[in-house]
């Protein structure tokens, strides 16, 4: 996947916004003002590994150490808390395992949300 790909598809779930709140080259993707994805545009004072594209995913503890353990394109989060959060290095990685961590990502936010917002998101899921 390329950076286009990335922010297309994080942007066709449904009720995601897009922001750059921390500086000109990260875009923020939220689901009711919370952040489940930050791309990093490149360049800047977040360049971790000579311009080796990520994204940081919000995931479980558990599926981050499970992730970590299985890919070597993914490792903790840059300033993030690195328990709840991983820095994926998409263009190492397949295209379906990125989708499918975007979303589940997604899908973590949404089910924190309180139960009647949360009811929206869910019932577009199935439809989907």
């Amino acid at each position: 996947m390329n950076i286009e790909q990335i922010r297309e598809y994080t942007l066709s779930l449904p009720g995601v916004t897009e922001d750059q709140a921390f500086g000109e080259d990260i875009l923020n993707f939220r689901l009711e003002g919370k952040i489940f994805v930050c791309l990093w545009l490149g360049g800047g004072r977040y360049d971790m590994k000579d311009g080796v594209s990520r994204i940081a995913l919000k995931l479980s503890p558990n599926r981050n150490i499970e992730l970590r353990e299985q890919f070597s394109a993914v490792t903790p989060a840059y300033h993030w808390n690195k328990t709840h959060w991983s820095d994926v290095y998409y263009e190492e990685m397949d295209e379906a395992i990125v989708e499918g961590l975007i979303k589940e990502s997604y899908q973590l936010i949404a089910s924190k949300l309180p139960k009647a917002i949360r009811a929206k998101y869910i019932d577009l899921e199935v439809a989907k």
